[in-house]
C-alpha cells in the first residue's frame, strides 16, 4: 500500500513512517519542519522515509499521486500551542485537515486515518466513556478534534472510508521527543532534578499509550477490511491503562530511585478528568494489543536516558516542548503571524 503520511518528522511520526515501511508498505511523508530542532537521539533506523518539506494547507492534487490511503497527524499539537493562536489553530488544524481529506478523496484515495485524541472527553460525566460517549472538549486543539472527525465522517462513501483514532494521553521515547507530556516530563524531572514536584494533588484519571502502540493501531487500520473501519471511531489504548495522574507521579519515582515527589492540596487549573473504555478496538482490529504499560514506557526512558547522558539543558531546550519551539519561530519571525515559514 502507498500510504501518505503527514507529521512524519513528529514525535509519533518519527516512529510510525519506518514502523510502516517495515511492514511492507511504501510510504511518502509530508511535514512543514517546525520541530527540527528536537532530535534526541539516533534510533539505528535502517530505513525512513522521503518526505516533503511543505504545510499541509498548501498540498496539491499532484501530492496525492498514486496514493491507496492517507495518515493524517500533521497538526499543532498540544493544548498550550492551541491556545497560544486559537484562530490559527482552527486554520490549521480543522480547515487544513479538511484540505488533506477532501484532496484525497478528489484523487481516488480510498482509506483515511486521521489521529484524534481522547482528549475529546474533556470532563467526562460517565464511569467509562466509550466512542458512542458525548464530547466535552475543553480547548481549541480538541474542539478541532471533533470538528473532523464530524466533517470528514461526512466524506465517507463507497469509495473514501475514513477512520479516526482517538489516541490516549502518548508516552514513550522517540528520536523526535516530546517533553511537554505527561510520563515524558515527569521522566525527564526525575533523572535531572531526581524531583517531581506536582502542581495539583495528581487526581484527575486520564488514560495512557505508549507511542509505538499507537503506530502499531495505525498499521492494523490500514491493513485490515474496509468494512471493518469504515468511518468508525476508536479509541486507542488498553483499559488497564487508565491512570490517576497521581500514579504516573509515584510509577516514574519508583522507576527513577531516589526520586523525590510532592503533592499539592488542591486540584490544579486543568479539570479534565476521564476514563475511556478501549473494549470497541479490541473487537474491530483483533490484531491489536497494546504491548506496553506506564512502568516499561518509564522503564525504556530511563535506559533511553542513561545510554544518551540526557542532561538538563537538553531536557529544558525548545525543541522538545511544542509550545517553546513555536513561541521561538514566531519571536525571531522565521514563522509569520498565520504560521507560515518566511523565506
Amino acid at each position: 500500500m502507498r500510504v501518505l503520511v503527514t507529521g512524519t518528522e513528529g514525535y509519533i511520526g518519527a516512529l510510525l513512517a519506518p514502523y510502516l515501511l517495515e511492514r511492507g508498505h511504501e510510504v511518502i511523508g509530508v511535514d512543514t519542519g517546525f520541530y527540527k530542532a528536537g532530535w534526541l537521539y539516533n534510533n539505528g533506523t535502517r530505513v525512513t522515509a522521503k518526505t516533503l518539506n511543505k504545510d499541509i494547507r498548501r498540498l496539491a492534487e499532484a501530492d496525492f499521486d498514486g496514493v491507496d490511503a492517507v495518515v493524517h497527524m500533521a497538526e499543532l499539537s498540544n493544548d498550550p500551542v492551541g491556545q497560544l493562536a486559537p484562530e490559527i489553530t482552527y486554520e490549521i488544524n480543522h480547515k487544513g485537515s479538511i484540505h488533506i481529506a477532501e484532496l484525497a478523496k478528489a484523487n481516488g484515495v480510498s482509506r483515511f486515518v486521521y489521529t484524534s485524541s481522547c482528549s475529546v472527553y474533556g470532563v467526562a460525566t460517565e464511569e467509562n466513556v466509550t466512542e458512542e460517549s458525548p464530547v466535552n472538549p475543553q480547548t481549541a486543539y480538541a474542539v478541532c478534534k471533533t470538528f473532523v472527525e464530524r466533517d470528514v465522517g461526512e466524506l465517507a462513501d463507497a469509495d473514501f472510508s475514513p477512520t479516526f483514532l482517538r489516541n490516549a494521553t502518548a508516552y514513550g521515547a522517540s528520536p523526535r521527543m516530546r517533553f511537554d507530556i505527561v510520563l515524558n516530563n515527569l521522566s525527564g524531572l526525575a533523572w535531572t532534578t531526581k524531583q517531581i514536584r506536582m502542581e495539583s494533588d495528581g487526581t484527575p484519571w486520564r488514560p495512557f499509550v505508549h507511542v509505538l502502540d499507537i503506530c502499531q493501531a495505525v498499521a492494523c487500520t490500514l491493513e485490515a477490511p474496509r468494512e471493518a473501519v469504515h468511518n468508525e471511531v476508536l479509541n486507542v489504548g488498553d483499559s488497564r491503562s487508565n491512570y490517576q495522574v497521581r500514579e504516573i507521579a509515584e510509577i516514574v519515582g519508583d522507576v527513577f530511585e531516589g526520586c523525590e515527589i510532592t503533592f499539592a492540596d488542591a486540584a490544579g487549573p486543568d479539570n479534565r478528568s476521564y476514563r475511556v473504555s478501549f473494549d470497541k478496538i479490541r473487537t474491530v482490529l483483533p490484531d491489536f494489543s497494546c504491548t506496553w504499560d506506564a512502568r516499561k514506557g518509564a522503564e525504556q526512558l530511563r535506559e533511553t536516558f542513561e545510554r544518551i547522558d540526557l542532561t538538563a539543558e537538553q531536557f529544558l531546550s525548545r525543541g522538545f516542548t511544542r509550545l517553546k519551539q513555536i513561541e521561538y519561530l514566531l519571536r525571531t519571525r522565521q514563522l509569520d503571524p498565520e504560521f507560515y515559514w518566511v523565506s
